[in-house]
C-alpha cells in the first residue's frame, strides 16, 4: 500500500471501476428501475469492527502497541474516515479489549464468546444496536493502515449490486506468495463476481508452479453484507468446502448467494504474529505516519 498521489490516484480508479462495472450489471439484470425508485437503497452503513482477545498465533493482538498506540485503535481511527459509514463499532467478548476502545472514545458492542468467526460477532453485535442499518461492513481489526476508500468502495459496490448480498476487495497477488496458504486467492467471473476463495494457488495450472505472467488475486479481509442476509448467514449450517478451507465467505457461495468483487491498488499490512508489528511501525516511521 502507498499513500503516494499517484497510488492513491490509481487505488481510486480501481475502485470506480468496480462500482461502475456494478452499475452496468444492476442495467443488465432490469434493476435500474429498482435503483431509481429511491436514493435510499442499502443507505444506512455500520462498520463493525470485531475483536477478540484470545488468538493461537497471537494472543491479545488487538491491544498491541504500534507506535504507541493499541492497534484497535489505529484500525478504529483509519475506519473512522471512511466517508460511507454512519457509524463505527467494536464488537467484543472481552472486557480488557472493551475498557480499552471506550477509553479512545469507541463505542463497544458485547458479544458472546460463542461466535464461531467475525461474522457471527458482527450478526449479534448488530442485533444489539439501537438503530437500523442497510448495510454492515466488517472490518478487520488487524489491519491498522486499511485505506478509507477501500472501505467506501466496498459498500459502493454493494449498493449499486441489488442482486449481490455481500461485497468484498482484492488487489494483485505477489508471485511469491502464492503458494502461501496465509495468503487467501480468489477468483471472479467477467462480470466482477466471486467464483470461489482458496488458501490454493488458483488458478493452479499443469506445471504446477506459480506463472508470473498470471494476474493472481489476493483476497483482503474487509467486507460488507446486506444486514438482511447477516441474519441469514449466521443460520445457514457450515459448508464443506467452508470447512475444509477455514473460509467463511465459501459457505455464502456454497449456499448459491452472490458476492461482487471489487478490485484497488492496495498491499495488504496486516498484522498476524508479534513479528509484524516491527514490519508495520518499520513502515509507518518511513512514511511519517503517527
Amino acid at each position: 500500500m502507498t499513500l503516494c498521489s499517484s497510488s492513491s490516484s490509481s487505488q481510486k480508479t480501481w475502485i470506480v471501476h468496480g462500482i461502475l462495472a456494478g452499475m452496468a450489471i444492476a442495467a443488465a439484470i432490469g434493476a435500474r428501475a429498482y435503483l431509481g425508485r429511491s436514493r435510499k437503497f442499502r443507505s444506512r452503513v455500520v462498520g463493525i469492527i470485531p475483536a477478540r482477545y484470545a488468538s493461537s498465533r497471537f494472543e491479545g493482538k488487538p491491544l498491541v502497541q504500534i507506535l504507541g498506540k493499541p492497534m484497535i485503535q489505529r484500525t478504529w481511527e483509519r475506519s473512522k474516515l471512511a466517508s460511507t459509514l454512519d457509524h463505527v463499532v467494536v464488537a467484543t467478548d472481552d472486557e480488557r479489549i472493551a475498557d480499552c476502545c471506550r477509553g479512545f472514545g469507541a463505542d463497544v458492542i458485547m458479544t458472546s464468546e460463542s461466535c464461531r468467526n467475525g461474522t457471527e460477532r458482527c450478526n449479534e453485535a448488530l442485533e444489539k444496536l439501537e438503530k437500523e442499518y442497510d448495510v454492515v461492513v466488517n472490518i478487520q481489526g488487524d489491519e491498522p493502515l486499511i485505506e478509507p476508500e477501500i472501505i467506501d468502495g466496498v459498500v459502493k459496490a454493494l449498493q449499486v449490486s441489488p442482486d449481490a448480498v455481500f461485497s468484498t476487495a482484492v488487489t494483485s497477488l505477489k508471485p511469491e506468495d502464492g503458494l502461501d496458504p496465509n495468503r487467501v486467492k480468489c477468483v471472479v467471473d467477467n462480470r466482477g463476481y466471486a467464483i470461489y476463495f482458496s488458501r490454493g494457488l488458483i488458478p493452479f495450472n499443469k506445471s504446477g508452479g506459480v506463472n508470473p505472467e498470471f494476474p493472481y488475486m489476493l483476497h483482503l479481509g474487509i467486507q460488507s453484507f446486506d444486514s438482511k442476509f447477516l441474519n441469514v448467514y449466521s443460520e445457514l449450517q457450515p459448508t464443506p468446502l467452508q470447512v475444509e478451507e477455514d473460509l467463511e465467505q465459501l459457505k455464502v457461495l456454497e449456499n448459491g448467494y452472490k458476492m461482487k468483487v471489487i478490485k484497488v491498488d492496495h498491499e495488504a499490512h496486516g498484522v498476524d504474529t508479534p513479528e509484524d508489528v516491527e514490519k508495520i511501525e518499520s513502515l509507518m516511521r518511513e512514511r511519517n505516519l503517527s
